[in-house]
Order: C-alpha cells, then structure tokens, then sequence
C-alpha cells in the first residue's frame, strides 16, 4: 500500500515485550508475571532488567490470575502473559471472579492467538476469546494490528484504571502504522477513506483488509478501511459515522464469527442504523495444523475473501 508502506516485519508479542520494558523503566508499579512462557512471551528483558517485579508461577495459569488480582491491592500494575488459549478459556472462572467481579487492575495478555498461530493447531487456536472477554463487565479489550501499535497499546493499558485483555500474535507480520500515528484507547482509526463500503477489521486481518482496499480500487470500488482496535467499549460514533456514509458493512476478524468484531459491530447497528453487513471471520469451526498464510486462505480471512464480501455488502445495499 503506497499510503502504508511495510515499515519492517515483526511479530507483534514483540511489541509487547518493548511496550513493558519501556513501563517497566517508566512506573515502577508495573509487575510482570508469566506462566512458564517467558521467551514466547517477550517478556525475558524485563525479566532480565527488572528480576524483583517479575513473577515465574510455571504452569499454572489460574493460580496467576489470583496473584495478579492481590498484587493490584498493593498499588501494583500487574501484567500477565501467556497464550491467548491460556490465558481465557483455562481460567476465565478466575479472570470473571477475582479480577473482573472485584474491578481489579490487571492487565491480561495473550499471545498466540487465532489461526496465525499456526502449526501448533486447534487446540492452542483459540478463536472464541474475544467474545469470552468483551462478555465480562468493565472488562476492556484490545486487539492491535502490528507491533508498533501492540507497543502503544502496552503503553496506553498501564495508565488505563480497570482489567484489560490485550490480544497479539506470533508470526512476523508487516509493520505498517507509523510510531507518530496516535493510539488512543476506544478510540478507530481510519486508515482510509472511502463512499462505498466501510471495512472493519481488527488484529492481523487490518494489513489484509488494506491491501483488499487496494484490489477494490482497481474496481472502481470505493473502499473505507477503519482500524477497530478498541474492540470494548467499541468506538460507535466512528462507526456509525462510517457506516451512514456508505451504507453497508464488512467485518474482518482472525476470531469466530460469533462473539468477536463482527457481532460487537452488529449490536451497534442493530440497534441505531440498521445495515447490510457481511463477516470475514471463521464460520463455527475449530482450526487446524498450517503455516498462517494457508490457514487464513482455508478459513476463509484472506484479501479475495474481503474483497468479494465487499461486493455482496454493495449489492445488499
């Protein structure tokens, strides 16, 4: 895209792993506790620079939750890592009792998440935890698109007052929002504008639905391409300022169709502009064994699968 060139390639737990080092120089408050994934986390140069207010509790998850939320009574910033999978779907009694229902500080963050996790397959894959952690009140959720925003992003949670799920990825992915470009919590951001269709997308698939703008283009189609990064609370005056432009709706998710971006999206204008809308997202289905690139074709969440749900948005018009 020549209005978003590919800046770099990196992994956006990267992000993560220089978002915390900078809190961690920064607020002395923030603590870090991981769940024997350190490496895969990104989270061993805090580890290594700030070794008293860094927590190793090995495997077992739901027994960090709990150390998270009492850690928060004594003034502290806690920030977990582990798998997406890890870090939802084994503790969410833990997440929606002792950190959700108590209003507690802390800041949940999940790696590997969705198809592009890869070879590792279905059962570390987790598709449904958007929609898990946008269920529980006062939770926050956050899904950046590369690893410059995964930085800010990091950044910004430390200084947000409530429990926050922080979703990011393993494989390299092009860098593409400049460090100048502003991340603000609940807060889109358009990255294109456009008359005809409005293309949500968040995480992964806003690189995706940039370059499916691009093919449009040459359609003669007017594409509008907003970065929903902020998931919960959902940004509605972005999107239905979008939306009353150009009167129907694509959604782009490395997540189920249920529960995730598509869904948040479809309450809003179900309720206040009701719009024909179109998901790229998985279809009610676990994942499998595969690089990325072949599984996002398979399911369905690659570019011509955003460009030919463009097409049946318009024609529903």
């Amino acid at each position: 895209m020549s209005a978003y060139p590919i800046l770099d390639q990196k992994d956006t737990r990267s992000g993560f792993g220089a978002g915390l080092l900078e809190l961690g120089r920064n607020n002395p408050n923030v603590v870090g506790l991981c769940a024997d994934l350190t490496g895969s986390l990104k989270m061993d140069a805090f580890q290594k620079e700030f070794p008293e207010r860094f927590f190793q509790v090995g495997i077992a998850e739901a027994n960090m939750m709990g150390i998270a939320a009492g850690l928060t009574i004594g003034g502290k910033i806690p920030f977990t890592g582990t798998f997406a999978n890890f870090s939802t779907g084994r503790v969410y009694d833990q997440i929606r009792q002792s950190i959700a229902y108590a209003g507690k500080n802390v800041k949940i963050c999940a790696s590997h998440a969705g198809l592009t996790l890869g070879e590792d397959g279905a059962t570390h894959q987790i598709l449904e935890d958007i929609g898990l952690m946008r269920m529980l009140p006062g939770m926050t959720v956050i899904v950046p698109c590369d690893y410059n925003q995964t930085r800010q992003a990091t950044i910004a949670i430390a200084a947000h007052e409530g429990p926050v799920y922080l979703r990011f990825g393993r494989p390299k992915w092009p860098v593409f929002i400049p460090n100048e470009m502003k991340f603000q919590i609940g807060k889109a951001q358009r990255l294109i504008e456009g008359s005809d269709v409005s293309i949500f997308a968040c995480g992964h698939l806003v690189w995706r639905a940039l370059i499916a703008a691009k093919e449009l283009q040459k359609e003669g189609v007017n594409a509008e391409v907003i970065n929903v990064h902020t998931i919960k609370p959902l940004d509605a005056d972005a999107v239905l300022a979008s939306v009353s432009k150009t009167e129907c709706v694509v959604s782009c998710e490395e997540h189920n169709r249920y529960g995730g971006l598509g869904d948040t999206i479809a309450q809003l204008l179900a309720t206040r502009l009701p719009t024909p809308q179109e998901y790229v997202a998985v279809n009610d289905s676990f994942g499998e064994s595969g690089t990325p690139d072949q599984l996002l074709k398979k399911y369905g969440l690659d570019v011509p699968d955003i460009v030919a749900a463009a097409h049946r948005a318009i024609q529903r018009k």
